[in-house]
């Protein structure tokens, strides 16, 4: 999910309703679902076209639309697209997307972050369902009443069941390679905001069941910096079994430098589920950005890139050496997909980026 500190004045609602659970739970159903691999196929991606004034700024609001509608045209030269708005949007999305392949679902939202509102899905016994993960406004820090009831909403429009847990945790807090291994961050997930008094064993227990995980990769992460405690989606992420991409902080300003080299010696040491030593590669943030205006909160790396069927959406920032070398990695790790940058400074502005705004929908 996004990176955005929500210690900055004017820009984000707080103070958000605390959710504690679900009103029920499945625990030991005795079904056994699995959460696929980001890479495998897609039936679609589901998109919240949600930005709003009181929590984007008047300023900034129509560009992280025009990103949006950017990342959703590109996405849908892939695969489907479906895009949640609220009515009174409904004219402006559909002049922004321009006549693209992308359905538009009105409902009530209160935020554009699908990655974190949304479901996480998962297949297991011939059937496919959405996980809730309880979304609770990433501790209470923003307003999240109409975004805790997108996930139960997006597993009604896909016509799947919705499975129940009272674990807190968000889909960008979550990274998997299909084959039973888990990367996390302990920064968000055992954080006392979400899941007070979980410790690790009962952290994995409950994606054993839920997500068909046998081992859970734990990087520290870092709380309290940005408004997600340090989401897994902007440090590290599967290209495939076996092989991750981190991320790598050169500006020794940056509250990411030390944990980036700390998260690398982890994974660099790691093991997967099926007992096999990670191959690990980097992306390196830019050094220079094109945004005029980039704050602290500035989402400035190329992890939390987008795999979707046959393509890669992945950000550029103006600087020349690192777009390349992002986009040379990526085609180096994806040899079957067509890599696409495009420009989210907007989006990069509010602390986001393009995995954040997208959930896939693996097919039937």
């Amino acid at each position: 999910m996004e990176r955005r500190r929500f210690m900055r004045s004017g820009m984000w609602t707080l103070g958000g309703l605390l959710l504690t659970g679900c009103d029920s739970a499945e625990p030991g159903d005795g079904r056994s679902w699995v959460m696929p691999d980001e890479g495998a196929p897609h039936k679609r991606t589901w998109m919240a076209f949600g930005a709003s004034e009181a929590i984007w700024g008047r300023d900034l609001l129509p560009q992280v639309q025009r990103d949006l509608a950017r990342i959703a045209t590109t996405i849908a030269r892939f695969e489907p697209v479906s895009m949640l708005v609220r009515q009174q949007e409904l004219d402006l999305a559909r002049s922004l997307l321009g006549g693209a392949k992308v359905e538009l679902i009105v409902t009530e939202i209160d935020d554009l972050w699908m990655r974190d509102t949304g479901p996480v899905f998962v297949k297991g016994n011939g059937t496919k369902a959405g996980v809730d993960f309880n979304f609770n406004g990433w501790g209470g820090k923003q307003q999240h009443r109409r975004d805790a009831k997108v996930a139960t909403f997006v597993d009604g429009r896909a016509g799947v069941e919705t499975v129940h847990t009272d674990l807190v945790l968000e889909g960008g807090g979550l990274e998997v390679d299909g084959e039973g291994t888990a990367i996390i961050t302990e920064s968000c997930v055992l954080n006392n905001n979400r899941n007070r008094g979980w410790k690790k064993s009962d952290v994995e227990a409950e994606l054993a069941h839920l997500l068909g995980i046998r081992k859970v990769i734990w990087l520290p992460g870092i709380a309290g910096h940005d408004i997600t405690d340090g989401h897994t989606d902007f440090y590290a992420r599967f290209a495939r079994p076996g092989v991750v991409v981190a991320g790598l902080d050169h500006n020794e300003e940056s509250f990411d430098y030390d944990v980036t080299r700390r998260h690398l010696d982890i994974l660099h040491n790691a093991t997967d589920a099926q007992g096999r030593p990670l191959e690990v590669e980097t992306l390196e943030a830019p050094s220079e950005l094109r945004y005029q205006d980039a704050g602290d909160d500035f989402a400035a790396g190329y992890i939390n890139f987008y795999v979707c069927n046959g393509g890669v959406i992945a950000p550029e920032f103006g600087d020349p050496e690192t777009d390349s070398a992002a986009h040379a990695t990526l085609t180096r790790l994806f040899p079957d997909r067509q890599v696409v940058q495009i420009n989210i400074d907007a989006v990069a502005a509010g602390g986001g980026g393009i995995h954040c705004t997208t959930q896939q929908e693996p097919v039937d």
